[in-house]
This record gives structure tokens, C-alpha cells and sequence, in this order.
């Protein structure tokens, strides 16, 4: 059997909380046997930051401009061309974040929505998987996946009904589950959790965001990946090696570069 560890599929581990401190971010995740994490981008300004994690300590990287920090054409168009640039290196595990958001209104909708698309086609263009972010917009996001469908991915922090889960399933992807799942009154996404088929689910953080039930008002961190794998496995009634083995199947199915790329390395960094 191959060895079992754990995998973050989604860490901002390039925002500022988190990289300021990152030294010991990383040795409490080696800890808590993380062995991969996942960062994607939100827009292009974080891209050096990203590829030094990637370079010191082994990271996954991903490469896209978030719904929420989409601007006008102008500036979209100038982080575009930087993200498409940089994926060209091969170095990218997946095109993400990515999606649509609308939980602030549907103002911006059409230039999201443009933006969508124009990274949907950079995944097809380097037969990447994406990493989706879908908050009040999972429909039309599906819509847009089935016109410009690409190999798979992860829908992160997956909140949505059981139909819309089985539409995800069908065009290959899988399903982000973590902080959210530990809320008792999390009901929905308990139930998802707990009844989705078991090759459906891969585990995440979004640290610094969504920090879990036992730590509300503290910074989220991937060391907390454990303890999600211990809720789920709770809430599937398994044995906790045999979900955290199959999480990290369903994980490099997802993002096959994962599959045969390097783990983490926490030998002190140079600067």
C-alpha cells in the first residue's frame, strides 16, 4: 500500500497572515501530516509569492484571477496575459481560483463572467483541471462549464444541493469539503458530506478563510486538515486511514500532477 497522508486542495497560503508566518505555518502542517498543499492565486499580484512557495517548500500551485477580484476589461485583460505567461512554464497543477461570485449583487456579472470563460479556455488551451469557486452562481457556472468543458477539477468549499452536486460528478469533478463540515447546524453540508459517494470528496482548508467550529475567530490553517479528515470520517462512520486514503486518491484524480509531483519539504527555506 502506498504511504497514506493528508493534502490540502485549497490554502491561500500566499496571503499575508499566513506567508508572514510561514515557517511555522508549514512545520505545524508537516506535523499534523500534511504532506501537499494546494495554492491557487486570486489574481496575478501574488504570483512571485507563489512560486517561491512552490520552489522552497514544494507546493502545488494554480494560476487564475478570482471572481471576487475581478476589475474592469483593462485590468482584467493585464492579469490575464500575466497568468496565461506563467502557465506556459508547466508548472501549474490546475487554473484557479476561478468562477463566479454573486453574493454581493450581480453588478459586475457580464465582466465576471467574461473573465470566466477567457480561463476556462486557458485550461482547455493546457489540459489543466480548474479549481472553481461558485458562491449564489453554481448554475450558471455549470452552464459554462458545459460550453466550454474542461478535463475535471475540484469545485472548492462546495455548497450546493445534491442535484447540483450530481451535475459536478458527471463532468468530472470533485468536491471540496472542510471548515463549513464542522458546524453542527451545517446541516446540508454534513448531509452532502456524509452521503455523497466516497469518490466524490477531497478535503480542503481555504486558510486563511473558513476557519472551522473550534476555532472561530482565529486564522484557518492547513494543520487543520487533520481534524477535517477525523470529522468526515466521523460523519461516514469509516476508519479514519481508509477515508484519508481515499481522499488522497480522489485528490490525485483531480489534479494528476499531484500524482507525481514532489511533497512538501519544511528544511528551513533561504530568504
Amino acid at each position: 500500500m502506498p504511504p497514506i497522508f493528508l493534502i490540502d486542495t485549497h490554502c491561500h497560503l500566499d496571503a499575508e497572515c499566513l506567508f508572514s508566518q510561514h515557517a511555522a505555518v508549514m512545520s505545524a502542517a508537516f506535523a499534523a501530516d500534511v504532506r501537499q498543499i494546494v495554492v491557487p492565486a486570486v489574481s496575478a499580484a501574488h504570483i512571485t509569492r507563489q512560486q517561491w512557495l512552490q520552489q522552497h517548500y514544494g507546493c502545488a500551485v494554480a494560476y487564475g484571477l478570482h471572481p471576487l477580484a475581478v476589475g474592469c476589461r483593462e485590468d482584467n485583460t493585464q492579469h490575464l496575459t500575466q497568468i496565461a505567461e506563467v502557465l506556459q512554464s508547466g508548472q501549474a497543477c490546475a487554473v484557479g481560483e476561478i468562477g463566479l461570485d454573486f453574493y454581493h449583487g450581480q453588478e459586475d456579472a457580464e465582466e465576471q463572467e467574461w473573465v470566466f470563460v477567457q480561463q476556462l479556455k486557458l485550461a482547455q488551451q493546457h489540459h489543466l483541471p480548474v479549481l472553481l469557486h461558485s458562491r449564489r452562481a453554481v448554475d450558471r457556472v455549470l452552464k459554462y462549464l458545459r460550453r466550454y468543458p474542461v478535463v475535471g477539477g475540484i469545485a472548492h468549499a462546495f455548497n450546493g444541493s445534491e442535484q447540483q452536486a450530481e451535475a459536478f460528478l458527471q463532468l468530472g469533478f470533485k468536491l471540496g469539503f472542510g471548515g463549513a463540515m464542522t458546524f453542527s447546524g451545517s446541516h446540508r453540508i454534513r448531509r452532502l458530506a456524509t452521503n455523497l459517494p466516497l469518490s466524490a470528496v477531497v478535503l480542503e482548508t481555504d486558510a486563511p478563510d473558513m476557519a472551522p467550529q473550534w476555532a472561530q475567530g482565529q486564522v484557518n490553517q492547513p494543520a487543520n486538515i487533520r481534524r477535517f479528515a477525523a470529522e468526515l470520517a466521523d460523519l461516514r462512520k469509516m476508519e479514519l486511514t481508509a477515508l484519508t486514503q481515499a481522499c488522497l486518491v480522489n485528490t490525485w484524480q483531480a489534479l494528476p500532477k499531484l500524482a507525481v509531483g514532489s511533497l512538501l519539504s519544511i528544511a528551513t527555506p533561504s530568504t
